[in-house]
């Protein structure tokens, strides 16, 4: 079968295209924005992508469209579809139809933390000789690919609170029916598509409500708005992660390393270098999942030793001139303050400049300004991108004081980088999206001394 992606640039859309392939299908995609890491991996697999939505690429004849999220009514392409009665379906559903509906599916929700959670599912799953597949919201490094299929019952995913198309305004969650759900946490986002947090809470619920009685959830114990969740309903066995007598992580000792405990046995400690509160919780809610499927603790904490984290998480991009320049994916609030918290941990007095670009819907619409400076208080500089907003984000920055500054153009602010910078500084750059280059740009002023 032919299947032609709308929005084939997306993570969760990219790791479709590429399980499609895996499945031989052919496959082929559009998007309006195209850059790497998930341009750079789909044509690696050979897959053709095509920028824009030109009507010509009804010429294609595909067996099936197959819609992503970005994707709305007026969209050219989209229009002519519905107009020739073309046959379309949304990628989550697809996804179901074609993969999930045979697999053990162990679902991994939650405002933060997903895409790294899951990778650490996959990949303890993968090290007990499971061979799992996944479809992850990032590239994880043990594996150097988001998204894969493989004749495994098991199949680890990244699930996704967002709507799953125009014509499908629940969840992508939904739809896929796991029989190990982890709820790692929630809070308010999506502020485009949600008009509150309890809005959020019935979609959480509507995806316990599809757990099987033989199925497990995971939730997280410290947050009143999983119990929320629990307490609307559940027909599946609970266990609770980093409260009481369930899954709990110990305080990290001075080498980052942590117990495990479950029911106040310990069951092994976990030796890494991730920084943070949030990589124990999510280790724990990464170990108790795969237990679920047969993989004893000790065995999963074992594996966790070897877990090299994900592409744009706390990932160095290189040192010029004794400076430091890391790439984060984070962009709410609490991301941002979790991973400047992070990096202070390990850098001590060191210097920190944050640089941060508000490109969600979430932060583009100023929901969460009023949070931003508390999040970044931990950085010693900092410096925002606001090209494009409109809101002052100036004036939500103040309470930071002359420490912190506003740039409309990426080319000056990475001149003001660059005038700054000195030796042990770290830079921290957050955008969810591909931020102009500006990870390259300031490196290579930095190396060429300018």
């Amino acid at each position: 079968m032919h299947i032609h992606i709308l929005g084939i640039c997306g993570t969760f859309m990219g790791g479709i295209a590429a399980i499609a392939q895996q499945s031989g299908h052919r496959v082929t995609g559009c998007d309006a924005n195209v850059y790497p890491p998930m341009s750079t991996q789909l044509e690696a697999q050979g897959i053709q992508l095509i920028q824009g939505w030109g009507l010509d690429q009804i010429a294609l004849k595909p067996d099936l469209f197959v819609i992503g999220n970005v994707v709305s009514r007026g969209n050219a392409l989209m229009e002519e579809i519905l107009i020739q009665n073309l046959p379309y379906i949304s990628g989550p559903q697809w996804l179901y139809e074609n993969v999930l509906r045979h697999k053990w599916v162990l679902a991994v929700a939650g405002t933060h933390g997903k895409t790294t959670t899951t990778s650490m599912l996959a990949w303890i799953l993968q090290d007990a000789g499971l061979d799992p597949g996944f479809l992850i919201g990032g590239v994880p490094l043990n594996f150097d690919v988001s998204a894969r299929v493989t004749s495994s019952r098991f199949f680890a995913i990244e699930a996704d609170e967002y709507d799953t198309a125009f014509f499908d305004k629940r969840s992508k969650f939904v739809h896929y029916h796991p029989r190990t759900a982890v709820l790692n946490n929630l809070e308010f986002d999506h502020a485009d598509i949600f008009a509150d947090l309890n809005a959020i809470e019935t979609q959480f619920h509507h995806l316990v409500r599809t757990v099987p009685a033989n199925g497990l959830v995971l939730a997280n114990g410290r947050e009143d708005s999983m119990r929320r969740v629990i307490a609307r309903g559940c027909w599946t066995p609970v266990e609770w992660l980093g409260t009481g007598p369930g899954w709990n992580a110990s305080e990290a000792a001075s080498d980052g390393s942590f117990e495990v405990t479950r029911e106040g046995v310990t069951l092994g400690r976990v030796h890494w270098s991730l920084l943070g509160e949030h990589n124990r919780h999510n280790a724990l809610a990464a170990i108790a999942a795969a237990n679920h499927a047969g993989v004893p603790a000790a065995r999963a904490i074992d594996a966790l030793s070897r877990f090299h984290n994900v592409k744009r998480r706390m990932e160095v991009k290189g040192e010029a001139r004794g400076v430091t320049v890391y790439d984060d994916f984070a962009h709410h609030p609490t991301a941002i303050d979790t991973t400047v918290s992070g990096l202070r941990a390990r850098v001590g007095t060191q210097r920190i400049l944050a640089v941060l670009e508000p490109r969600s819907n979430t932060m583009k619409l100023g929901v969460m300004k009023d949070a931003l400076p508390d999040s970044l208080k931990q950085a010693d500089l900092v410096y925002c991108y606001n090209g494009g907003i409109d809101w002052d984000v100036a004036g939500a920055l103040a309470p930071l004081g002359r420490k912190a500054q506003c740039h409309q153009s990426i080319d000056t602010l990475v001149d003001a980088l660059a005038t700054e910078v000195r030796d042990t500084d770290h830079v921290l750059i957050m955008s969810n999206g591909g931020f102009g280059g500006i990870y390259d740009k300031l490196l290579t002023r930095l190396r060429q001394g300018t």
